[in-house]
C-alpha cells in the first residue's frame, strides 16, 4: 500500500504549481491568434490537431509570445495584451466585476456589463482552488434575402457556466444552455446547424421550437517529469480532431457534442492522443429502435519545430457495450478488430504539417476507410475508400501585417465513411463526423481574414464543391447507388465492382460568405455574416440559390 501512495505523490506533487486546468471553449478567438503565431513561428509547437486546450496551457503560449514581442505587429501586441487580461486569474476589483457578490454594489455590477472588466456572476480563488460562475446568453437573427419572399428566424438562449480548478491540477466545468426559436425553421437550421442533432428540436413535440446544450467534464493534468505532460479528461465537450483549415476529415467540428474519455501524453517530440467517445445513431421515432454507438481514436505524432508527422486509427462500433480492446491508448485497432471477428468500421489516417517556409504552413491528411491492400492495384474499385486533404496557410502574404490567406483542397472517394452495418456509419445523431461534403465529392476552399485591431476582425470565404449523388426516381426510389450517401454502403453481391469518382447525378455548389467579428466590450461579441449558396445540377442546369444574412450576439457575464 505504501508504494501506491508514493506513486500518487509522484504524479501529483510536481503539478502543484499549475492552475486553471479547465479548458477554454473551442470557439474562443484566442485559438485563431495562437494559430497565426504558430504559422509565424513565434511559438514552436501548437497541438492544433486536437485543439481544445486548458486555460493554463494557453497562458503558457501567451508567455512565449510575449517573450518575442519584438516580432509582433502593433495589432498582435494589442491582441496579446487582451488575451492575457482575459485569461489572468487576477480578481482585482479594478479588473473584474461580480454580479452576485455580497461585498459589491449590485447595480454598479450591472453597469459593468458594458465595460472592459472581466465579468462573472461569482468568482473566488483560495490557495490552489478556484471557482468561477458565469452567465451566458446568445441571440441569433437570420434573414433570408433570396429567394423571395423574405423570411427570418430568431434564436435566443441563456445559461450558465460553472468552472474552475481544485487541488491545483483538477479542472472542472459544468455548462447548461436552454433556448427557444421563432420564425422559419429552415433558416433556423441554416444559422445554427447544431439544431439538426439536438433532441428537443428534432423531436418537435412542444408548442414552441426549443433546444438545449449541456457540457461537463473533469480534467486531470499531471507533470511527473519536467519534460512530460499527462492529462486525462472525462465528460462532454465540443471538440475537433485532425488537421484541416475548413472541415477536417477525422472529426470535422460540425459534429454533435460527444461524451468521451480523452488521454494526452507529451514527451517531446513524441505525442500520444487517445479518445474513446459515445454517441447515438440517427433519430428514430420509436425509442426501442434508438441505439448507442462508440468512436475510438488513437494517434501517435512526432513533432519538431519545422515538421510534424502523425499516424492514427479510428474505430466505429455499436450493438454492445464498451469494447475493452479499444480502450488502450497504445494499441493497433485493426488487429484487435480481426481478433474480435471483424464487425466494426475501422479507418487509418496519416497526416503531416510543415512550417519550413517563413510565415507559410502546409498540412495534409490521407484517410483510408477499411482495407484496400488486397486490391491496391485497382484504384477504381469500390473498396478503394480513400480521401485526402492538402492545404496552405499564408500569414502576412506579400508583407501585409495581420492578414491571413488560406487555400485547401479536399477529395473524398465514393463510399468513404459508409459501412456494411448501417449502425456503424461514420456518423453521430445522423450527422457526418467527418468532412461535411461527404463521400464522392471534392472541394476547393479559400479564406481571407484581416485583424483591423484587437476588437475587429474581417473575413471572407469562397468554396466550390463538386458532388456525385445517388440516383432516384420521381417516387424517391433508389435507382443507382454510386457511393454518394454516407448511409448507403456497397452491397458485396452487386456485380459492379468499380466506383468512379463523381459518378452519378452531378451537382456543383458555389458558396460565398463575408462578414466581421467585433467585440465592443470584453465578453460581448457581435458577428455579422452574409452568405450566398448556389447549387446547380449539371444534366439539366437546374439551380437552387439562397442568400441570407446572420447577426450573432454573444454575452458572458
Amino acid at each position: 500500500m505504501k508504494n501506491y501512495f508514493l506513486l500518487l505523490f509522484f504524479f501529483i506533487l510536481p503539478s502543484i504549481f499549475f492552475a486553471q486546468e479547465d479548458n477554454l471553449p473551442i470557439e474562443h478567438r484566442v485559438y485563431t491568434f495562437l494559430k497565426e503565431m504558430r504559422v509565424k513561428n513565434v511559438i514552436t509547437y501548437l497541438r492544433d490537431d486536437n485543439l481544445v486546450l486548458s486555460r493554463n496551457s494557453i497562458k503558457s503560449y501567451l508567455m512565449q509570445i510575449e517573450s518575442k514581442s519584438e516580432l509582433l505587429s502593433e495589432t498582435e501586441k494589442k491582441l496579446l495584451k487582451k488575451f492575457q487580461f482575459e485569461l489572468s486569474d487576477n480578481l482585482d476589483e479594478n479588473q473584474h466585476s461580480e454580479l452576485f457578490n455580497p461585498d459589491k454594489n449590485f447595480f454598479q455590477s450591472v453597469k459593468n456589463i458594458f465595460s472592459d472588466k472581466k465579468k462573472y456572476l461569482f468568482a473566488s480563488i483560495e490557495d490552489e482552488n478556484s471557482i468561477f460562475i458565469e452567465g451566458i446568453g446568445h441571440f441569433y437573427h437570420g434573414q433570408r434575402l433570396k429567394p423571395s419572399p423574405t423570411t427570418n428566424s430568431n434564436l435566443y438562449d441563456i445559461g450558465f457556466r460553472l468552472r474552475g480548478t481544485v487541488f491545483s491540477n483538477l479542472g472542472y466545468n459544468l455548462t447548461v444552455i436552454k433556448g427557444g426559436v421563432s420564425g422559419n425553421s429552415f433558416i433556423s437550421e441554416k444559422i445554427e446547424p447544431r439544431l439538426l442533432s439536438n433532441f428537443k428540436w428534432v423531436e418537435n413535440l412542444e408548442n414552441i421550437g426549443n433546444y438545449g446544450f449541456n457540457y461537463g467534464y473533469l480534467r486531470l493534468k499531471v507533470k511527473p517529469h519536467p519534460k512530460i505532460n499527462l492529462s486525462i479528461q472525462i465528460g462532454r465537450e465540443d471538440i475537433t480532431f485532425g488537421y484541416g483549415y475548413g472541415n477536417k476529415l477525422i472529426i470535422s467540428g460540425n459534429n454533435p457534442t460527444l461524451d468521451f474519455i480523452n488521454f494526452n501524453f507529451d514527451y517531446s517530440p513524441f505525442h500520444i492522443t487517445s479518445i474513446h467517445a459515445s454517441t447515438v445513431g440517427e433519430f428514430l421515432p420509436k425509442r426501442e429502435d434508438r441505439f448507442t454507438k462508440y468512436i475510438a481514436i488513437n494517434k501517435v505524432k512526432i513533432a519538431f519545430e519545422k515538421f510534424e508527422f502523425g499516424i492514427g486509427e479510428s474505430m466505429i462500433y455499436s450493438g454492445r457495450g464498451i469494447e475493452l480492446g479499444y480502450l488502450s491508448p497504445i494499441s493497433f485497432y485493426k488487429f484487435i478488430e480481426m481478433d474480435i471477428q471483424d464487425r466494426d468500421n475501422g479507418n487509418v489516417f496519416l497526416d503531416f504539417k510543415t512550417n519550413a517556409i517563413k510565415n507559410f504552413e502546409i498540412q495534409g491528411t490521407f484517410f483510408l476507410d477499411e482495407n484496400i491492400l488486397s486490391n491496391l492495384q485497382d484504384l477504381k474499385r469500390y473498396t478503394n475508400k480513400t480521401a485526402y486533404q492538402i492545404g496552405t496557410f499564408w500569414y502576412q502574404p506579400f508583407g501585409i501585417e495581420d492578414l491571413s490567406l488560406i487555400c485547401e483542397y479536399t477529395r473524398i472517394r465514393p463510399y468513404v465513411y459508409t459501412h456494411a452495418d448501417p449502425k456503424n456509419t461514420y456518423t453521430s445523431f445522423g450527422q457526418n463526423l467527418g468532412h461535411r461534403i461527404g463521400p464522392n465529392a471534392d472541394e476547393i476552399l479559400t479564406r481571407i481574414t484581416y485583424n483591423v485591431d484587437e476588437r475587429l476582425r474581417l473575413f471572407g470565404e469562397y468554396s466550390f464543391v463538386r458532388k456525385g449523388k445517388n440516383e432516384y426516381d420521381t417516387n424517391g426510389n433508389l435507382i443507382r447507388n454510386i457511393g454518394g450517401d454516407v448511409f448507403l454502403s456497397h452491397p458485396d453481391f452487386m456485380p459492379e465492382k468499380t466506383a468512379l469518382f463523381l459518378d452519378g447525378e452531378r451537382w456543383n455548389y458555389s458558396n460565398y460568405s463575408f462578414g466581421f467579428i467585433y467585440e465592443p466590450f470584453t465578453q460581448i461579441i457581435l458577428e455579422f455574416i452574409i452568405k450566398s449558396e448556389l447549387a446547380t445540377r449539371l444534366k439539366d442546369k437546374a439551380s437552387e440559390s439562397l442568400i441570407y444574412s446572420l447577426l450573432k450576439m454573444k454575452l458572458a457575464f
